[in-house]
């Protein structure tokens, strides 16, 4: 790759920002000799649950485990059906069948990429169990309106805060305002470690007591085992990073903010994109900077595959979330979702392009990637 390449993250400056706490983190750990387990994660649990606004945390070993175990808690299986989204990371409806459920799917709202809160309730059946969420690139759903509906339908929330850590729904920060909430510290999230790890918030003691039996082999006591559970812990060293990561996080989502008003600034001027808003109500901590370039091509190369091409070709690295909606996913074939099911989201699988975004990304870097855009564009 050339030597002025923009990556779409990079990991390795904002490391080199906090490498002395890192390490001296990482080596406490390594010289403790307690590995799993002790003071290490539970003060990361009892920082975050504080940082989030809930009453209880439990650490676990990804954002996937997090949604399982949340459904697991409320004892959602075989015969039940959870609304979520279409245009999402496989995680938040693979969970739902790996419990036994039905993934049920609503449309999405173009300006947001989020879940459309007021296609739910045409979806909900007698069988519907729950409503899954997903606060998509760091935008938050429009929560007031979502827990109005879930409340009616006594419905549980299980909020996916994977790529949203921080973001907030008017004065609450999103894994506060539904049953449970779930988060992923995949090292490109906007709180990541060196590594897997998750975990799940919620104000109901008993949901988190079952979520640390069922995530400990369904064990409350050592061998003595209640039901089929898992192994699902959030490792010392990984609970360390996050420790450190956590003191930094309200500061690098305000640089995300800015790097995304600097887009802003720069890309209004260029034709045929639409760029990201934040709605009103929400404060969006910009996991991705995503973009819709409008197709103008009738080849099997979209418009956005060949913007894509392009910038990369000048160094520049930009990702597409998500090309397949997972209603067209091979895997969900079985739930009769046919092509046109939900239009928005399927014009958006063809149409998303996201820029580089990290705390770290340069004026001048974001200067090159507009240049790009325009000479593309125009």
């Amino acid at each position: 790759m050339p030597v002025n390449t923009i990556p779409p993250v990079d990991l390795v400056r904002q490391y080199k920002l906090i490498s002395d706490e890192i390490d001296r983190a990482i080596l406490e750990v390594v010289r403790s000799g307690r590995y799993i387990g002790g003071t290490v994660v539970s003060d990361f649990e009892q920082h975050l649950l504080e940082y989030v606004g809930s009453s209880y945390c439990v650490g676990c070993n990804s954002g996937t485990d997090a949604l399982y175990l949340a459904l697991r808690a409320l004892n959602i299986g075989a015969g039940d059906e959870v609304i979520t989204t279409p245009f999402t990371f496989i995680a938040t409806a693979e969970t739902i069948s790996l419990v036994g459920a039905k993934p049920v799917f609503v449309d999405i709202e173009r300006d947001t990429f989020n879940m459309d809160v007021e296609a739910i309730e045409a979806a909900i059946t007698p069988q519907t169990k729950a409503i899954i969420p997903v606060h998509l690139f760091g935008q938050p759903v429009n929560m007031n309106r979502l827990m109005d509906i879930a409340q009616k339908h006594n419905l549980y929330v299980i909020e996916d805060c994977a790529q949203a850590t921080g973001a907030k729904w008017g004065d609450h920060i999103v894994g506060s305002i539904g049953h449970i909430g779930c988060f992923s510290f995949f090292p490109t999230k906007n709180l990541g470690t060196c590594g897997d790890g998750g975990a799940i918030t919620t104000d109901d003691p008993a949901i988190a007591e079952t979520i640390r039996i069922i995530k400990e082999h369904g064990s409350a006591q050592r061998y003595y085992h209640d039901v089929v559970g898992i192994n699902s812990r959030l490792d010392s060293i990984q609970a360390a990073i996050l420790e450190v990561k956590l003191r930094y996080l309200d500061q690098w989502n305000e640089q995300r903010r800015e790097i995304a008003q600097r887009y802003h600034q720069l890309l209004s001027p260029i034709p045929g994109i639409q760029l990201p808003q934040e709605i009103k109500g929400g404060y969006h901590v910009w996991n991705q900077y995503t973009i819709l370039v409008k197709n103008k091509s009738n080849h099997e190369t979209t418009t956005r595959d060949n913007l894509k091409q392009k910038l990369q070709e000048q160094g520049i690295i930009s990702m597409i979330y998500y090309p397949i909606p997972l209603h067209l996913q091979k895997v969900y074939e079985n739930l009769g979702y046919q092509k046109g099911a939900f239009p928005i989201t399927e014009q958006a699988a063809m149409e998303v392009l996201s820029l580089p975004m990290f705390p770290d990304l340069s004026p001048e870097e974001q200067e090159q990637v507009a240049y790009a855009l325009k000479d593309y564009c125009h």
